[in-house]
């Protein structure tokens, strides 16, 4: 193939490969156990319901990009004035696509 690029897999997998790195499962962070259909964790009291770290998010009207845009949740924090959301999400730019991350309110976020 040209440039070498083999579209084939060969070797182990990624589960393959992590299963034999030593690293047993019970030490991965809190954050991380529960799988693929997310971490598990616990509701806190007030806390936005439906939500959690690595979630898809809809984020409306974020500074500079009225509308309504695609993201992920990363984590939640309670301040004086309510809940939080650090969300990643994507806008159009002048250039393509921007990828912005930012601290915005609870209201300002929807579960995806």
């Amino acid at each position: 193939m040209a440039g070498g690029m083999n579209l084939g897999r060969r070797g182990p997998s990624l589960a393959e490969r992590a299963a034999s790195s030593g690293v047993p499962p019970s030490t991965a962070p809190s954050t991380l156990r529960g799988g693929l259909g997310g971490p598990v964790r616990e509701q806190l009291p007030g806390r936005p319901a439906g939500a959690g770290h690595g979630r898809h998010c809809w984020v409306r009207d974020p500074p500079d990009a009225p509308g309504i845009w695609p993201g992920l949740l990363v984590e939640w924090r309670q301040r004086e004035d309510g809940w939080h959301g650090r969300v990643a999400y994507a806008v159009v730019g002048e250039h393509g696509p921007v990828l912005v991350e930012a601290w915005l309110s609870a209201e300002q976020l929807k579960q995806g």
